[in-house]
């Protein structure tokens, strides 16, 4: 059986070595390009893509053009975790609000008839590092998970391809294991 592969999209994490690991931990190899370096297609070379958190410019719609152009033309399953899912989500229509600053773990509560969350229990503890928050899903989109600060905590789009996560999955367990549950989409 051929080992999957996931293109992981730095953009700008303080985590990526984690990020990584945690695919290769579930049995993926991974290869890393910048935001601003990211292939038109993903061919067949990649079984998902993954965008990493950032400090950088979730509005700067021109320079993550071709970024929200390679997510939304893929036919691999797509998880933006934090600022990434905060880029998908302003390129379809969301609004980013500034709240309390968080940071460490964080209850959350989520639908759990979504395959993303096959291997966790309806409440999960996830890490956070952030203060812009999601407070609705953009059109296209639906809520699948919500915390007390964080409305929109996880998301899929209709289609069930792409999905977003406002919190850093490459740490702590529950994390660990919705990133298993991604990967059950594309193996």
């Amino acid at each position: 059986m051929a080992t999957s592969r996931v293109l992981v999209v730095n953009n700008g994490t303080l985590s990526l070595k984690q990020l990584r690991a945690r695919f290769e931990d579930l049995g993926s190899e991974t290869d890393t390009v910048d935001a601003a370096s990211v292939p038109a297609s993903t061919g067949s070379r990649y079984q998902a893509i993954v965008l990493s958190g950032t400090k950088v410019r979730a509005y700067d719609s021109d320079f993550y053009k071709p970024l929200v152009d390679l997510v939304t033309t893929a036919d691999v399953p797509v998880l933006g975790i934090c600022g990434g899912m905060q880029i998908i989500a302003v390129a379809h229509g969301g609004r980013l609000e500034e709240g309390p600053q968080r940071v460490g773990g964080h209850e959350a509560q989520v639908d759990t008839d979504d395959p993303l969350f096959s291997h966790v229990k309806p409440t999960v503890t996830v890490f956070h590092r952030h203060t812009l928050y999601l407070r609705e899903a953009p059109e296209g989109f639906r809520t699948i998970g919500r915390s007390e600060l964080a409305p929109v905590e996880f998301l899929r789009s209709d289609d069930g391809r792409i999905y977003g996560a406002q919190a850093h999955l490459e740490f702590r367990k529950d994390g660990a294991e919705i990133l298993r549950g991604f990967a059950d989409l594309y193996r």
